[in-house]
């Protein structure tokens, strides 16, 4: 467990970035899920919020750790900052970079994350992973959900497509 929070707290030392930066990264974000995915702009067009992470760093060797930093943007615009760790055991060995975007479909579900202090997935608000299918196209059988995670972009030796255990905190950035 050591090792995790090792991880975890060298991931955010390292990736403590302005709020210039991580506008210009979640931009980047959002124009790479808007040109690369079939359907993006039309769930775009009906979320209340979106939750974007650009870079979740995540490695592991028996324990894991993984960090990234982002924002929640309303209508178009940043209107808070965040962080999202977990820690992890078992078989695991490699590491992984991965972009992260939550859509909240619901104006209850946006609400209750807003008013949390450190919000779980899997506790605090159910996630539905989307698929993406072939030709980038999203595969929309679970997007009924209030909430839905689209994870691409993965680089690195370690796949896992869980979010369970996903704490995300409000951060302060200049």
């Amino acid at each position: 467990m050591v090792a995790a929070f090792i991880i975890i707290g060298s991931a955010s030392v390292v990736d403590a970035a302005s709020k210039k930066k991580i506008d210009r990264r979640v931009a980047e974000t959002m124009a790479e899920f808007r040109e690369k995915y079939d359907g993006a702009q039309s769930l775009l067009d009906k979320s209340v919020g979106v939750l974007v992470f650009p870079s979740i760093k995540k490695a592991g060797i028996g324990i894991g750790g993984e960090y990234g930093e982002g924002a929640l943007l309303v209508n178009g615009s940043a209107v808070g900052y965040y962080s999202t760790a977990a820690a992890s055991i078992g078989l695991q060995l490699g590491g992984q970079v991965r972009s992260q975007v939550l859509l909240f479909m619901e104006e209850g579900a946006l609400n209750n994350f807003r008013n949390s202090d450190k919000w779980e997935v899997g506790v605090d608000g159910s996630v539905a992973i989307a698929t993406i299918g072939a030709g980038g196209s999203i595969d929309t059988t679970n997007l009924d959900a209030p909430i839905i995670a689209f994870i691409f972009g993965n680089k690195g030796l370690m796949y896992n497509l869980s979010l369970e255990g996903s704490k995300i905190s409000e951060i302060e950035r200049n």
